[in-house]
Protein backbone atom coordinates (compact mmCIF):
# COMPACT_ATOMS: atom_id res chain seq x y z
CA UNK A 1 0.00 0.00 0.00
CA UNK A 2 1.28 3.43 -0.89
CA UNK A 3 0.23 6.66 0.81
CA UNK A 4 1.19 10.26 0.10
CA UNK A 5 2.39 12.88 2.56
CA UNK A 6 0.33 16.09 2.33
CA UNK A 7 1.74 19.61 2.58
CA UNK A 8 0.49 19.61 6.20
CA UNK A 9 2.50 16.47 7.01
CA UNK A 10 -0.59 14.22 7.03
CA UNK A 11 -1.15 10.77 5.55
CA UNK A 12 -4.40 8.84 5.15
CA UNK A 13 -4.24 5.22 6.25
CA UNK A 14 -5.79 2.95 3.60
CA UNK A 15 -9.32 1.77 4.40
CA UNK A 16 -8.29 -1.89 4.19
CA UNK A 17 -5.63 -1.33 6.89
CA UNK A 18 -8.06 0.61 9.12
CA UNK A 19 -10.68 -2.13 8.85
CA UNK A 20 -8.22 -4.94 9.46
CA UNK A 21 -6.88 -3.29 12.63
CA UNK A 22 -10.33 -1.99 13.66
CA UNK A 23 -9.04 1.58 13.91
CA UNK A 24 -11.58 4.24 14.77
CA UNK A 25 -11.43 8.02 14.20
CA UNK A 26 -9.50 9.58 17.07
CA UNK A 27 -7.23 6.56 17.60
CA UNK A 28 -3.91 7.74 19.02
CA UNK A 29 -0.62 6.30 17.78
CA UNK A 30 2.94 6.23 19.03
CA UNK A 31 5.37 7.20 16.29
CA UNK A 32 8.92 5.85 16.10
CA UNK A 33 11.66 6.21 13.54
CA UNK A 34 13.51 2.93 13.01
CA UNK A 35 16.31 3.31 10.50
CA UNK A 36 14.66 4.68 7.37
CA UNK A 37 11.15 3.62 8.47
CA UNK A 38 8.36 5.39 10.34
CA UNK A 39 6.44 2.98 12.59
CA UNK A 40 2.96 3.93 13.83
CA UNK A 41 1.52 1.77 16.60
CA UNK A 42 -2.02 2.22 17.97
CA UNK A 43 -1.77 3.12 21.67
CA UNK A 44 -4.58 0.74 22.61
CA UNK A 45 -3.81 -2.84 21.70
CA UNK A 46 -6.44 -4.55 19.55
CA UNK A 47 -5.36 -7.82 21.12
CA UNK A 48 -6.85 -7.09 24.53
CA UNK A 49 -9.14 -9.86 25.69
CA UNK A 50 -12.87 -9.25 25.42
CA UNK A 51 -14.95 -9.45 28.59
CA UNK A 52 -18.15 -11.38 29.18
CA UNK A 53 -21.22 -9.21 29.80
CA UNK A 54 -24.96 -9.82 29.96
CA UNK A 55 -26.92 -8.44 27.03
CA UNK A 56 -29.62 -6.13 28.41
CA UNK A 57 -32.15 -7.06 25.71
CA UNK A 58 -31.79 -10.86 25.75
CA UNK A 59 -30.19 -11.66 29.09
CA UNK A 60 -27.64 -13.83 27.26
CA UNK A 61 -23.91 -13.74 28.01
CA UNK A 62 -21.99 -12.09 25.18
CA UNK A 63 -18.42 -10.94 24.63
CA UNK A 64 -17.58 -7.26 24.47
CA UNK A 65 -14.27 -5.77 23.45
CA UNK A 66 -12.52 -3.63 26.07
CA UNK A 67 -13.09 -0.48 24.02
CA UNK A 68 -16.76 -1.34 23.48
CA UNK A 69 -16.18 -1.56 19.73
CA UNK A 70 -18.95 -3.38 17.91
CA UNK A 71 -18.24 -5.69 14.98
CA UNK A 72 -20.17 -4.65 11.89
CA UNK A 73 -21.05 -6.60 8.76
CA UNK A 74 -18.34 -4.63 6.95
CA UNK A 75 -15.78 -5.80 9.54
CA UNK A 76 -16.78 -9.42 8.98
CA UNK A 77 -16.68 -9.04 5.19
CA UNK A 78 -13.21 -7.43 5.37
CA UNK A 79 -11.93 -10.25 7.59
CA UNK A 80 -13.44 -12.92 5.33
CA UNK A 81 -11.81 -11.36 2.26
CA UNK A 82 -8.45 -12.66 3.53
CA UNK A 83 -9.65 -16.28 3.50
CA UNK A 84 -9.61 -18.47 0.38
Amino acid sequence: MTVTLSSKGQVVLPKQARLRLRLQPGTKFTCKVEGQCIVLTPEQSIRERPKLVTDAATGLRITQSPAGVRVTSADVQAAMADFP
